[in-house]
């Protein structure tokens, strides 16, 4: 068999070399999420025994017997419904049309319903290549009953138990075999593309702030779903884009919410990959309603971003919503309440209109850069000559210092005698301004001798 096409994919035509786009699509509840958790070998989609748990579109890379591909699961499929489903299914057909080819999957405990023959139709209309997956074979008795599905028109049906795994090896072999074998640009430029360095920009907050929104509008598609019902988005969704700030990837996280009896299930593992992505993050967005001010949540999810030791981006969204009278009492209250993160830069946005999304970038390029900043040992030491000869330590003297590590700035100085807390804030103060190390974290070690 042929190749498959290469389709312009929007999400992936940004990050070099493309990988052909399986997408994962069918109905809600059919498994599509445990299958792909089954072929990429660990938990990244959530899996609940419930329908409608997966909304956006989640890409992943997918590798079997050397050929490499973007596993994409889609939301549940349903042809109307309510307004959120409208916009998952959605997803799912701009998914479909630009994928290489699509995996249709297929609950065969339940039979051929309405969905599923819509999908299907949906699929040849597309004219993209496509291999039936009849889901839930647990057993051989279950065989006999999946050759129902042949009436959907899309061949004859591949037998598998994503959750038990049987029979997922020969899928996998022939989905390769469809694919065909990997360009030559492919293999020789793919693995290069994969050691660039590209930072990772977590976008956080809770429920209903605007995160996906503002997410959308960085990405400059609708690639995750928009809804007003909080705790749309379940799973960690992340983009790479190109920017004038060089390739950075965006991460959409759930709506992280305080720990309580409620956060079990879905909600207990979206929060889990909520941080997962915060603490592999090299800068934080930090989203809040600007509109209702910073709330006792936003503090406590404000406290766990400190600790993860990342840069910090505060975004007040929903601006053109506060009055202007209100505006400048928000302020006060994002930097009294707020304090804690120290320079963090405050911006005022509209993710829905846009209003101030520009400065994000410049902004993430800087802390970025200062997370990462290396400062040789002489400069480091003529900045830390000027500081103690403009206002000596009272009872010691810092006789040099070194930069241990980046992510963030970490410097061990050699002082005679104890330092006073207070004078290592004024350090670390000075150094931020002179280095222009601007509102990255820092770390002070202190070592006595000599």
């Amino acid at each position: 068999m042929a190749p498959a096409r290469t389709r312009p994919a929007p999400d992936t035509a940004r990050q070099g070399p493309r990988l052909p786009v399986v997408v994962v699509a069918g109905r809600p509840n059919v498994g599509k999420s445990t299958l792909v958790n089954r072929f990429i070998g660990r938990r990244a989609a959530v899996v609940e025994e419930r329908p409608g748990v997966t909304r956006d579109r989640l890409e992943l890379e997918a590798e079997w017997n050397g050929r490499a591909f973007l596993l994409v699961d889609t939301g549940g499929w349903l042809g109307g419904g309510s307004s959120l489903e409208a916009k998952v299914a959605q997803q799912a057909r701009r998914a479909i049309e630009a994928a290489d080819l699509v995996l249709v999957v297929v609950d065969v405990t339940v039979g051929v319903t309405t969905e599923d023959e819509d999908l299907a139709r949906l699929v040849k209309r597309a004219d993209v290549p496509a291999m039936l997956v009849a889901n839930k074979v647990d057993n051989p008795a279950r065989e006999v009953e999946a050759w129902e599905l042949v009436s959907l028109g899309l061949g004859d049906p591949h037998l598998v138990s994503a959750l038990h795994g049987r029979r997922t090896g020969d899928l996998l072999d022939e989905l390769v075999r469809r694919l065909g074998p990997a360009t030559e640009q492919q293999v020789e430029k793919a693995p290069a593309a994969k050691g660039q360095a590209c930072p990772r920009v977590a976008i956080v907050g809770r429920p209903n702030v605007g995160k996906s929104t503002l997410f959308n509008r960085l990405v400059g598609e609708e690639r995750s779903v928009v809804h007003d019902v909080p705790g749309t988005t379940r799973d960690a969704i992340d983009t790479v884009l190109d920017t004038s700030e060089g390739p950075i990837r965006f991460v959409d996280t759930a709506g992280m919410k305080r720990r309580s009896r409620s956060a079990v299930g879905t909600e207990y593992f979206a929060m889990v990959r909520a941080l997962q992505a915060l603490d592999a993050a090299d800068v934080v967005l930090l989203v809040i309603d600007a509109s209702e001010g910073v709330t006792h949540q936003d503090q406590r999810l404000a406290e766990r971003i400190g600790a993860s030791g990342s840069p910090v981006v505060v975004v007040l969204n929903k601006w053109e919503l506060l009055a202007t009278e209100a505006r400048s009492t928000v302020l006060v209250d994002v930097g009294d309440r707020l304090a804690f993160l120290g320079e963090s830069p405050v911006l005022k946005v509209s993710a829905l209109s846009g209003l101030g999304v520009h400065r994000i970038l410049g902004a993430l390029g800087q802390a970025v850069d200062a997370y990462h900043r290396r400062v040789p040992t002489g400069e480091l030491n003529r900045v830390l000559a000027a500081i103690q000869a403009a206002h000596a330590a009272p009872g010691s003297r810092i006789r040099y210092a070194v930069q241990g590590a980046i992510d963030p700035p970490t410097f061990t100085l050699f002082a005679t005698h104890r330092l006073p807390a207070t004078y290592l804030r004024y350090v670390e103060r000075r150094l931020r301004e002179v280095l222009d190390l601007g509102p990255t974290p820092l770390k002070l070690r202190v070592r006595l001798g000599g």
